[in-house]
């Protein structure tokens, strides 16, 4: 890894460590609490909030579920600004495939419902599968480039370059390339606003 792409990933580890360690601060949790909620152990998390391990997607998934916010929340400094504008370089790799795959964050909004776009990039005979989301997440797929097979619910759905796919994602799918051709994706994750709680696997009511 070059100095520059580790500078990014201290970058990230020490956003997620202070975010985690704030938000669990909010709300009085202990750390026992958020294990419960999420479903992530309690010494996952505390080397989360000491900065010393870059956590998975699928980890910063449900930590952020338990908080009932977005991953990208996970990923922000300290400060706010009005206008934010990134390129696809500075986007956090939170997922690397074994074949040089890579799906990228490329922001996300917390208000009024938790949205998040990335950037997916799927070599030939690689996959990725996806716990189901909180209930009400819905997902949209375009594919830029090559072909996709999505995954929803045990049913195959082919998705060609050009081709767009919107489905229920508080289930069980993934993505997958069958071809010998890499394939690249946008997608965008939506899911209604509200805390989830993984012990109950239901969502409080929006305050509105």
């Amino acid at each position: 890894m070059t100095e520059a792409g580790s500078d990014r990933v201290s970058a990230v580890t020490a956003a997620v460590a202070r975010q985690v360690r704030d938000l669990r601060a909010a709300r009085g949790w202990s750390f026992d609490e958020l294990a419960g909620r999420s479903g992530v152990s309690k010494g996952m998390l505390v080397q989360i909030e000491g900065a010393r391990t870059n956590p998975s997607v699928g980890t910063l998934c449900r930590v952020a579920d338990a908080f009932g916010v977005n991953i990208a929340q996970l990923l922000e400094p300290a400060e706010e600004r009005t206008v934010k504008i990134t390129s696809a370089a500075q986007a956090p790799v939170l997922w690397q495939g074994e074949h040089g795959g890579t799906a990228r964050l490329l922001s996300g909004l917390g208000e009024p419902d938790l949205v998040e776009l990335w950037d997916w990039q799927l070599a030939p005979d690689e996959d990725h599968r996806s716990a189901d989301h909180p209930r009400g997440t819905r997902e949209v797929l375009h594919v830029l480039t090559g072909t996709v097979v999505v995954r929803v619910d045990g049913q195959d759905h082919r998705v060609r370059a050009g081709e767009t796919i919107e489905f229920h994602a508080d289930r069980e799918h993934g993505y997958r390339n069958d071809t010998a051709e890499p394939a690249r994706l946008m997608m965008v994750t939506v899911t209604p606003s509200g805390e989830w709680d993984r012990r109950t696997r239901s969502r409080r009511p929006r305050q509105e």
